[in-house]
């Protein structure tokens, strides 16, 4: 994105704080499908969704390079496949290209951009389903899953080798993880429901309205100012502008960059928090579904 609002703030060897949420993380996985027998189920779908959301965050931290100096502890820390749709490989790789695209938003730059090169197809009536905020929590798990999924399958035909590099160690820690499943009694199908499905979903708020296509490259990556319990399941990713800037920033120091200077990136499109996403965009688009400037 740019700017000169360069960071004084210096990382650690070893970043406590991402180690902690790791070490809740994982072992609040371990526990609710342990015992998710003794837990309604309203109870075990709403700790399920935290849990499978805030570890798609911990991989956006991880990515990022952080707990750790270390890569291998790093992907390692981030490489478990809680969700069991995204080989992490692949979203490291991804997201990467994300930000080092000069071209945020185009779909033919930005693997990440939630537009449209065109109109018409399958693909477009699919986006229209899950324009609106209510629809993409609802209808975006699977349908981003189901587009991924294809886009992997065309992939496998010309870079098999590739893919296979991608996907047989996700799978094989898929297979552990389903075994699991089968030891603590959890169905898959139950898992899919109460975890997958709406852990993807909370995710997907976030993505919503983090990026709006814009001639000018500085309003193309929106701030949310929040700081109640989303923030925090997001790991202060809201505050977007500020990462896109400094993304080697962990977290936890996010907080600290924007109330130096909470009117910088006078561009970026703002939202006073997710009550006002929420509100706005519940049941209207975002935006137009095909990049303006395709």
């Amino acid at each position: 994105m740019g700017s000169a609002h360069t960071s004084d703030i210096s990382i650690p060897r070893f970043e406590w704080p991402t180690i902690a949420l790791a070490v809740v993380v994982y072992g609040g996985w371990i526990a609710l499908t342990a015992w998710h027998a003794a837990l309604p189920w309203p109870v075990l779908m709403a700790g399920g969704a935290w849990i499978i959301a805030w570890q798609g965050s911990l991989q956006h931290e991880v990515i990022h390079g952080h707990p750790t100096r270390h890569r291998w502890i790093n992907d390692a820390i981030g490489f478990a496949p809680l969700s069991l749709w995204l080989p992490y490989a692949i979203y490291a790789r991804e997201h990467t290209g994300h930000h080092a695209t000069p071209h945020l938003t185009d779909p033919f730059d930005d693997i990440e951009s939630n537009y449209l090169p065109s109109a018409g197809g399958p693909g477009y009536r699919l986006a229209v389903l899950e324009s609106t905020l209510a629809g993409r929590m609802l209808f975006g798990p699977p349908i981003r899953v189901g587009r991924f999924w294809l886009a992997q399958g065309r992939r496998a035909l010309e870079h098999p080798l590739a893919v296979a590099r991608d996907w047989v160690p996700h799978c094989l820690a898929v297979a552990l993880i389903v075994w699991w499943l089968g030891e603590v009694g959890l169905s898959l199908r139950d898992y899919v429901l109460c975890f997958v499905w709406p852990g993807t979903s909370l995710l997907l708020i976030r993505a919503f309205a983090e990026h709006r296509a814009n001639p000018d490259p500085a309003a193309r990556t929106a701030l949310v100012a929040d700081f109640g319990p989303l923030a925090l399941l997001f790991l202060n990713n809201n505050l977007h502008t500020w990462h896109h800037d400094q993304p080697g920033v962990p977290w936890y120091r996010l907080p600290a960059l924007y109330h130096a200077d909470p009117d910088a990136f006078a561009a970026a499109p703002r939202y006073r928090g997710y009550r006002e996403v929420i509100a706005r965009y519940l049941l209207r688009p975002h935006d137009q579904l095909v990049h303006p400037g395709r």
